[in-house]
Protein backbone atom coordinates (compact mmCIF):
# COMPACT_ATOMS: atom_id res chain seq x y z
CA UNK A 1 0.00 0.00 0.00
CA UNK A 2 1.24 3.60 -0.59
CA UNK A 3 -0.10 5.96 1.75
CA UNK A 4 -1.23 9.67 1.25
CA UNK A 5 1.12 10.63 3.98
CA UNK A 6 3.54 9.15 6.19
CA UNK A 7 4.37 10.94 9.07
CA UNK A 8 7.28 10.15 11.55
CA UNK A 9 7.23 11.36 15.13
CA UNK A 10 4.22 10.44 17.75
CA UNK A 11 4.60 14.25 19.95
CA UNK A 12 2.05 16.95 19.78
CA UNK A 13 3.14 17.82 15.81
CA UNK A 14 3.11 14.74 14.95
CA UNK A 15 -0.21 13.37 16.32
CA UNK A 16 -1.66 17.39 15.59
CA UNK A 17 -0.10 16.38 11.90
CA UNK A 18 -2.13 13.02 11.88
CA UNK A 19 -5.84 14.32 13.01
CA UNK A 20 -5.63 17.06 10.34
CA UNK A 21 -4.98 14.30 8.31
CA UNK A 22 -7.42 11.86 8.91
CA UNK A 23 -9.84 15.13 8.83
CA UNK A 24 -8.76 15.26 5.25
CA UNK A 25 -9.42 11.76 4.83
CA UNK A 26 -6.19 11.21 3.72
CA UNK A 27 -4.40 7.92 4.40
CA UNK A 28 -2.20 8.53 7.06
CA UNK A 29 0.31 6.21 8.49
CA UNK A 30 2.25 7.76 11.59
CA UNK A 31 5.66 5.71 12.57
CA UNK A 32 5.41 6.62 16.30
CA UNK A 33 9.35 6.12 17.33
CA UNK A 34 9.46 6.98 21.07
CA UNK A 35 5.62 7.69 21.83
CA UNK A 36 4.62 11.22 22.56
CA UNK A 37 7.80 12.62 22.46
CA UNK A 38 9.47 14.57 25.03
CA UNK A 39 5.45 15.54 26.50
CA UNK A 40 4.52 11.89 27.21
CA UNK A 41 7.46 12.40 30.25
CA UNK A 42 7.26 15.79 30.67
CA UNK A 43 5.07 15.54 33.88
CA UNK A 44 2.29 17.75 34.56
CA UNK A 45 1.05 20.41 31.61
CA UNK A 46 -0.50 23.44 32.38
CA UNK A 47 0.20 26.23 29.83
CA UNK A 48 -1.61 24.57 26.65
CA UNK A 49 -5.01 26.66 26.21
CA UNK A 50 -8.28 24.99 27.48
CA UNK A 51 -6.33 22.56 29.72
CA UNK A 52 -5.90 23.64 32.96
CA UNK A 53 -3.71 20.55 34.07
CA UNK A 54 -3.37 17.34 32.36
CA UNK A 55 -0.66 14.67 32.49
CA UNK A 56 1.79 14.68 29.55
CA UNK A 57 1.59 11.14 28.55
CA UNK A 58 -2.20 11.09 28.84
CA UNK A 59 -2.13 14.45 26.98
CA UNK A 60 -0.39 12.54 24.06
CA UNK A 61 -2.66 9.32 24.29
CA UNK A 62 -6.04 11.49 23.89
CA UNK A 63 -4.03 12.81 20.51
CA UNK A 64 -3.35 9.47 19.59
CA UNK A 65 -6.57 8.62 20.58
CA UNK A 66 -8.50 11.69 18.09
CA UNK A 67 -6.59 10.46 15.19
CA UNK A 68 -6.82 6.82 15.57
CA UNK A 69 -10.91 7.59 15.68
CA UNK A 70 -10.71 9.02 12.33
CA UNK A 71 -8.95 6.10 10.39
CA UNK A 72 -5.04 6.75 11.08
CA UNK A 73 -2.74 3.80 11.07
CA UNK A 74 0.03 3.75 13.67
CA UNK A 75 3.32 1.86 13.61
CA UNK A 76 6.05 1.35 16.18
CA UNK A 77 9.55 1.67 15.39
CA UNK A 78 12.28 4.22 14.65
CA UNK A 79 12.84 4.95 10.85
CA UNK A 80 16.27 4.20 9.79
CA UNK A 81 16.28 5.40 6.26
CA UNK A 82 14.35 7.41 3.97
CA UNK A 83 14.41 7.86 0.23
CA UNK A 84 12.87 8.94 -2.74
CA UNK A 85 11.86 6.11 -5.28
CA UNK A 86 10.06 7.76 -8.50
CA UNK A 87 6.70 9.31 -6.97
CA UNK A 88 6.61 7.78 -3.64
CA UNK A 89 9.17 7.86 -0.72
CA UNK A 90 10.19 4.24 0.67
CA UNK A 91 10.53 4.56 4.51
CA UNK A 92 12.10 1.95 6.48
CA UNK A 93 12.61 0.61 9.82
CA UNK A 94 14.47 -2.70 11.52
CA UNK A 95 10.80 -4.59 10.81
CA UNK A 96 9.38 -3.31 7.80
CA UNK A 97 9.37 -0.71 4.71
CA UNK A 98 6.89 1.39 4.07
CA UNK A 99 5.81 3.77 0.98
CA UNK A 100 3.85 7.30 0.82
CA UNK A 101 3.08 9.84 -1.27
CA UNK A 102 4.24 12.78 1.09
CA UNK A 103 5.89 12.75 4.51
CA UNK A 104 6.14 14.87 7.47
CA UNK A 105 8.96 15.12 9.60
CA UNK A 106 7.92 15.82 13.06
CA UNK A 107 10.48 13.47 14.99
CA UNK A 108 11.68 16.59 17.53
CA UNK A 109 15.24 16.38 18.94
CA UNK A 110 17.71 14.41 20.99
CA UNK A 111 18.19 15.14 24.69
CA UNK A 112 22.18 16.52 25.32
CA UNK A 113 24.60 14.74 27.32
CA UNK A 114 27.09 16.19 29.37
CA UNK A 115 29.60 14.25 27.20
CA UNK A 116 31.59 13.12 30.68
CA UNK A 117 33.75 9.94 31.45
CA UNK A 118 31.47 7.48 33.18
CA UNK A 119 28.64 9.05 32.21
CA UNK A 120 27.46 6.18 29.47
CA UNK A 121 28.14 3.48 31.77
CA UNK A 122 26.25 5.17 34.93
CA UNK A 123 23.21 5.93 32.70
CA UNK A 124 19.99 3.99 34.65
CA UNK A 125 22.30 3.65 37.82
CA UNK A 126 22.21 7.36 39.08
CA UNK A 127 22.39 9.04 36.13
CA UNK A 128 19.26 10.08 34.29
CA UNK A 129 17.51 12.44 31.78
CA UNK A 130 13.96 12.24 32.95
CA UNK A 131 12.56 13.14 35.88
CA UNK A 132 9.35 12.25 35.83
CA UNK A 133 10.68 8.70 35.18
CA UNK A 134 13.04 8.29 37.47
CA UNK A 135 12.85 10.70 40.18
CA UNK A 136 9.86 9.08 42.41
CA UNK A 137 13.35 6.45 42.78
CA UNK A 138 14.78 9.09 44.88
CA UNK A 139 12.49 9.29 47.67
CA UNK A 140 14.23 11.01 51.06
CA UNK A 141 17.35 10.78 49.05
CA UNK A 142 20.10 13.80 47.65
CA UNK A 143 19.52 14.59 43.99
CA UNK A 144 21.65 17.13 41.29
CA UNK A 145 19.56 18.86 38.57
CA UNK A 146 21.79 20.23 35.81
CA UNK A 147 20.12 22.54 33.75
CA UNK A 148 19.56 26.42 34.07
CA UNK A 149 16.26 27.00 31.94
CA UNK A 150 12.92 26.24 32.29
CA UNK A 151 12.69 22.70 32.12
CA UNK A 152 15.28 22.08 35.31
CA UNK A 153 13.31 24.20 37.66
CA UNK A 154 9.93 22.15 36.43
CA UNK A 155 12.45 18.98 37.15
CA UNK A 156 13.43 20.55 40.29
CA UNK A 157 9.69 21.27 41.27
CA UNK A 158 8.68 17.89 40.51
CA UNK A 159 11.81 16.42 42.59
CA UNK A 160 10.73 18.30 45.14
CA UNK A 161 8.07 16.05 46.07
CA UNK A 162 10.19 13.06 46.54
CA UNK A 163 13.52 13.99 47.65
CA UNK A 164 14.65 15.13 50.69
CA UNK A 165 17.70 17.63 49.33
CA UNK A 166 18.06 19.08 45.63
CA UNK A 167 21.03 20.91 44.07
CA UNK A 168 20.02 22.50 40.63
CA UNK A 169 23.47 23.47 39.49
CA UNK A 170 23.89 25.77 36.34
CA UNK A 171 26.33 27.06 34.18
CA UNK A 172 25.05 30.51 33.88
CA UNK A 173 24.99 33.74 36.65
CA UNK A 174 21.40 33.29 36.37
CA UNK A 175 18.16 30.66 35.82
CA UNK A 176 16.50 31.51 32.82
CA UNK A 177 12.72 30.22 33.88
CA UNK A 178 8.88 31.40 33.94
CA UNK A 179 8.35 33.43 36.87
CA UNK A 180 5.29 30.92 38.07
CA UNK A 181 7.79 28.10 37.70
CA UNK A 182 10.65 30.13 39.86
CA UNK A 183 8.20 31.42 42.04
CA UNK A 184 6.83 27.37 43.04
CA UNK A 185 10.95 26.17 43.15
CA UNK A 186 10.93 29.14 46.35
CA UNK A 187 8.65 27.75 48.04
CA UNK A 188 10.43 24.42 48.54
CA UNK A 189 12.71 26.46 50.88
CA UNK A 190 16.32 25.60 51.81
CA UNK A 191 15.52 22.25 50.39
CA UNK A 192 16.85 23.36 47.06
CA UNK A 193 20.31 25.12 47.01
CA UNK A 194 20.96 26.67 43.59
CA UNK A 195 24.91 26.57 42.25
CA UNK A 196 24.88 29.11 39.44
CA UNK A 197 28.50 29.48 37.56
CA UNK A 198 29.11 26.01 38.35
CA UNK A 199 29.45 22.80 36.18
CA UNK A 200 29.89 19.13 36.87
CA UNK A 201 33.56 18.36 35.55
CA UNK A 202 33.31 14.54 36.95
CA UNK A 203 31.11 11.85 37.29
CA UNK A 204 32.27 9.24 39.98
CA UNK A 205 31.05 5.79 40.79
CA UNK A 206 31.95 2.52 39.91
CA UNK A 207 28.53 0.52 39.99
CA UNK A 208 26.36 3.47 41.24
CA UNK A 209 26.99 7.02 41.10
CA UNK A 210 28.95 8.18 44.29
CA UNK A 211 29.91 11.71 44.06
CA UNK A 212 30.18 14.85 41.26
CA UNK A 213 33.47 17.05 41.23
CA UNK A 214 32.37 21.00 40.77
CA UNK A 215 34.11 22.95 38.58
CA UNK A 216 33.72 25.84 41.22
CA UNK A 217 34.18 24.80 45.18
CA UNK A 218 31.42 24.38 47.39
CA UNK A 219 31.46 24.60 51.04
CA UNK A 220 35.00 23.87 50.82
CA UNK A 221 34.77 20.85 48.34
CA UNK A 222 34.94 20.64 45.15
CA UNK A 223 33.09 16.85 45.60
CA UNK A 224 29.32 16.94 45.82
CA UNK A 225 27.94 13.73 47.12
CA UNK A 226 24.61 12.91 45.88
CA UNK A 227 22.55 9.61 45.27
CA UNK A 228 21.16 10.65 41.94
CA UNK A 229 22.20 13.08 38.94
CA UNK A 230 19.30 14.39 36.69
CA UNK A 231 20.47 16.16 32.82
CA UNK A 232 18.38 19.07 31.64
CA UNK A 233 20.44 21.30 29.02
CA UNK A 234 18.53 20.96 25.96
CA UNK A 235 18.09 19.15 22.70
CA UNK A 236 19.95 18.70 19.67
CA UNK A 237 18.19 17.98 16.48
CA UNK A 238 18.67 14.40 14.70
CA UNK A 239 20.00 15.27 11.31
CA UNK A 240 20.00 11.58 10.07
CA UNK A 241 17.01 11.71 8.02
CA UNK A 242 17.19 15.48 6.57
CA UNK A 243 20.33 14.86 5.15
CA UNK A 244 19.71 11.35 3.21
CA UNK A 245 16.92 13.44 1.95
CA UNK A 246 19.36 16.53 0.54
CA UNK A 247 17.23 18.58 3.20
CA UNK A 248 18.62 22.06 3.85
CA UNK A 249 19.20 22.97 7.84
CA UNK A 250 19.93 25.68 9.43
CA UNK A 251 23.54 26.18 11.54
CA UNK A 252 21.89 24.75 14.62
CA UNK A 253 20.91 21.83 12.41
CA UNK A 254 17.24 22.80 11.84
CA UNK A 255 15.05 22.13 9.16
CA UNK A 256 14.40 25.00 7.67
CA UNK A 257 10.80 25.29 6.35
CA UNK A 258 8.89 27.88 4.72
CA UNK A 259 5.62 29.57 6.58
CA UNK A 260 3.75 26.42 4.97
CA UNK A 261 6.03 23.43 6.64
CA UNK A 262 7.69 22.94 3.08
CA UNK A 263 11.37 21.84 3.07
CA UNK A 264 13.66 22.69 -0.06
CA UNK A 265 12.24 18.61 -1.42
CA UNK A 266 8.85 18.56 -2.90
CA UNK A 267 6.20 16.36 -1.06
CA UNK A 268 8.43 16.62 2.04
CA UNK A 269 7.15 18.57 4.84
CA UNK A 270 8.65 19.48 8.84
CA UNK A 271 6.91 20.64 11.99
CA UNK A 272 7.88 20.80 15.94
CA UNK A 273 11.00 20.46 17.46
CA UNK A 274 13.11 19.49 14.55
CA UNK A 275 12.66 22.95 12.48
CA UNK A 276 13.77 26.12 12.89
CA UNK A 277 10.34 27.94 12.95
CA UNK A 278 9.80 29.82 16.27
CA UNK A 279 13.67 30.08 16.74
CA UNK A 280 13.90 28.27 20.14
CA UNK A 281 10.70 28.73 21.56
CA UNK A 282 9.72 25.14 21.54
CA UNK A 283 6.41 23.78 23.05
CA UNK A 284 3.40 21.65 22.67
CA UNK A 285 1.15 24.81 20.91
CA UNK A 286 3.74 25.52 18.39
CA UNK A 287 4.65 22.21 17.77
CA UNK A 288 0.86 21.09 17.35
CA UNK A 289 0.47 24.05 15.34
CA UNK A 290 3.07 23.14 12.77
CA UNK A 291 1.61 19.92 12.97
CA UNK A 292 -1.67 21.12 11.58
CA UNK A 293 -0.34 23.33 9.56
CA UNK A 294 1.75 20.42 7.25
CA UNK A 295 -0.66 18.45 7.10
CA UNK A 296 -2.67 20.75 5.30
CA UNK A 297 -0.04 21.71 3.20
CA UNK A 298 0.44 18.04 2.05
CA UNK A 299 -3.24 17.72 1.58
CA UNK A 300 -3.14 20.55 -0.61
CA UNK A 301 -0.41 19.37 -2.91
CA UNK A 302 -2.81 15.95 -2.85
CA UNK A 303 -5.19 18.03 -4.27
CA UNK A 304 -3.04 20.01 -6.90
CA UNK A 305 -1.39 16.68 -8.51
CA UNK A 306 -5.01 15.42 -9.09
CA UNK A 307 -5.17 18.66 -11.84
Amino acid sequence: MIYDLIIIGSGAAGLAAALYAGRYKMTTLVIAGEFGGETATAGTIENYPAIASIDGYDFMKTMKDQALSLGVKLADGRVDSIQKEGSAFKLSTKEETFEGKTVILAFGSRRRHLNLPNEKELTGKGVHYCWTCDGPLYGGKTVAMVGGGDSSVKGVNFLGEYAQKIYLIAKGKEILAEPINLDQMKKLGDKVEVLTETEVTTIVGDKMLEKLVLSKSYQGSSDLKVDGLFIEIGFDPDTSLPKQLGLKLDEKNYIIVDNKMRTNVSRVFAAGDATNHFGSFKQDITAAAMGAVAATSAYEYKNQSKT
